[in-house]
């Protein structure tokens, strides 16, 4: 009875209001009064000090609520657990990474992960950003690190992760090659590269023109080396991510980084760790917390 009791006590101080927390509980108003009444007789103090209409919380209250904040939430995090054993699915973390970064440090993240749960196996799928989210849709896959696309579901925990800048890289040969920063204005003319297998073509396109706003040609390249010998080649610039305020590197003089801005800014893309949120466990979590902290810091 008391755990829910707790249940119904955090959701009256959370709501503020008894008629509230009712509705959110689907009981009574009168119910839960009761309910609450009843905690406190068996706690043998007062949680709450009621006044006309409103209440306030008393110390005992203020810290019956922390407490009980922390409780319910790992009782949900044990209930989820239990509910993977029995389908016999809790040693596998079925993680979805998208393309680029698929090289990018992850043996790092899974190696420290795994370092702390030695009886966890992980096991990789990677893919363009479409794909990876029908499989988390479908329930293949447990936790993804994507970017964003698309309005922030509820149905998802959207952990952000980090943010990356656009900048194009171009020839020294090109005549945009002395500005500081470019426009996609300024770019019309001039063939786009991207980087995508052939059956990724079409869904790179799409993102760039109707999201970022790219117009013009577009030229595909399998990987960043074959992009970069286009570039080097002036048959076009090649959008890239990269942190803000980069170094030029000097070593590489036929190649540019120029910043790409829109409305006068850097034009950003934010990454997240994605997974259903009624489907939430500890490993998620922490694998989410290894991703930020190693790749947020490369």
């Amino acid at each position: 009875m008391l755990f829910r009791q707790m249940k119904y006590f955090v959701s009256v101080v959370k709501n503020n209001s008894f008629t509230e927390a009712a509705e959110e509980c689907y009981i009574s108003q009168s119910a839960i009064s009761q309910q609450i009444k009843a905690l406190e007789d068996e706690l043998g103090v007062k949680l709450l000090e009621r006044k006309n209409r409103g209440f306030s919380l008393t110390e005992a209250g203020e810290y019956f609520y922390r407490q009980s904040l922390v409780l319910l939430d790992e009782a949900e995090k044990i209930k989820q657990e239990t509910i993977k054993i029995a389908k016999g699915n809790n040693n596998t973390l079925n993680v979805g990474i998208i393309n680029s970064y698929i090289d990018f440090k992850i043996h790092n993240v899974v190696a420290e992960f795994m370092s702390y749960h030695k009886d966890i196996n992980v096991e990789i799928t990677t893919g363009n950003h479409e794909k990876l989210y029908d499989l988390l849709r479908e329930e293949k896959l447990d936790i993804i690190l994507n970017d964003q696309r698309r309005a922030l579901s509820d149905e998802y925990v959207n952990f952000y992760l980090f943010s990356k800048y656009l900048y194009i890289e171009i020839s020294d040969r090109s005549p945009l090659n002395k500005l500081k920063e470019v426009t996609l204005n300024e770019l019309t003319k001039i063939p786009c590269i991207l980087i995508a297998s052939k059956d990724q073509e079409e869904n790179e396109k799409e993102y760039y023109q109707k999201t970022l706003g790219f117009s013009g040609n577009f030229i595909f390249a399998r990987n960043l080396e074959e992009g970069r010998i286009l570039v080097a080649g002036n048959k076009g610039f090649m959008p890239v991510e990269k942190d803000k305020n980069i170094i030029e590197d000097k070593e590489n003089k036929k190649i540019r980084n120029i910043p790409l801005v829109r409305n006068g800014k850097q034009i950003e893309r934010k990454y997240y760790a994605f997974w259903k949120k009624e489907s939430s466990n500890i490993y998620m979590e922490e694998f989410a917390k290894i991703l930020r902290d190693i790749l947020a810091n490369s």
